[in-house]
Parts: structure tokens; C-alpha cells; sequence
């Protein structure tokens, strides 16, 4: 607080961190994880959308069941409305974000989609394709990375486990 007071000016009437004491103060990052869980419980998305702080930042993961139809990256209409709601709160962040799509460890063999690499980077660019057209955010912002099976939340050896490894993950970059 003295260097914030010496950058700012005089740093008299500031609190000291004894005067502080055991207060609760919001920070930035608290803010946000309120504000998106407010989302998540107002619309009910508790069982498609979940929110992790790790090293990274705060990350959304987004089950593909709201995103997408079962082996394709086009959104569906339920998706548009889910990110919508996230934008409208991410929109405004400074912060770098990373849209990473993820899969099972099921392997995919379509025309358009040879391997679980192409389907995951497929959805993770229609999502932030998504969000810098519809929802206007800044394309230098974000990037966006495919992992295919091989960065799994839970065990691929069962149909719940494998449902929740296929997943958009929007990460707000600390």
C-alpha cells in the first residue's frame, strides 16, 4: 500500500495490513468466479458448465452436449445461448483467453473429421470463431488449442467419464 501510495500520491488514510485485520477483500478473480456461477445457477447449467481456478486462470469447462451434436464441431442452438451468457461477462476482461477443445479417447474416422485431433480443434475454433463474430471479442485476445484425448478430466473407461473428457474448455489466462 506505501508503493501503491508512492506511485499514487500520498499514501496517508490508507489502511495498514494489521488494520486490515481478518476483512474478506474481493479480489478480481473472486468477482469473476461469482459473476460466471451466478450465470451457471441462474440458467441452470450446473451439469454441462463447471468452473476450475487452477495455475492457468480460471478455466469454463463447457461439456460438448451443450456445444455440439455427438462427432460434430458446428454449434448447436443451445451453445449460442450458453456462450452468450459467458460473454456477456468475459467480453470485458483484459485478460488473454484460450478456447481448448478436448475429446474421449473414442476414436473418430469421418470425412470431415479424420481423428479426434481435427474434431478437437474444429470445436474450439467454431467456438471462438463464435465469440469474436456474435459476441464481438477481440480476436487478438484469444487463441485456441486442440487436445484431442489426451488431456482427460475423468477416466475414459467409462460413458460418464468419457462424457465429461468431451469439452470446450474457455480459459481466462491469469
Amino acid at each position: 500500500m506505501t508503493a501503491m501510495g508512492s506511485i499514487f500520491g500520498d499514501s496517508k488514510g490508507l489502511p495498514s495490513l494489521q488494520e486490515l485485520g481478518n476483512e474478506k477483500i474481493e479480489t478480481p478473480i473472486s468477482s469473476l468466479k461469482d459473476d460466471l456461477n451466478t450465470v451457471i445457477k441462474r440458467y441452470k447449467y450446473e451439469n454441462s458448465v463447471a468452473l476450475e481456478e487452477n495455475e492457468r486462470g480460471i478455466v469454463i469447462h463447457i461439456l460438448d452436449d451443450v456445444l455440439f451434436n455427438s462427432g460434430q464441431a458446428e454449434l448447436n442452438r443451445n451453445s449460442q445461448e450458453v456462450l452468450h451468457r459467458l460473454a456477456a461477462i468475459i467480453r470485458l476482461l483484459p485478460n488473454d483467453i484460450r478456447i481448448e477443445g478436448h475429446t474421449d479417447n473414442i476414436q473418430i474416422t469421418t470425412g470431415v473429421y479424420p481423428s479426434n485431433w481435427h474434431l478437437s480443434v474444429a470445436r474450439a475454433l467454431n467456438t471462438a470463431y463464435f465469440l469474436i463474430k456474435n459476441e464481438n471479442l477481440s480476436p487478438e485476445k484469444l487463441s485456441i488449442v486442440g487436445n484431442s484425448e489426451y488431456k482427460p478430466m475423468a477416466t475414459n473407461e467409462t460413458v460418464e467419464g468419457r462424457a465429461k473428457n468431451r469439452r470446450v474448455d474457455i480459459v481466462i489466462i491469469k
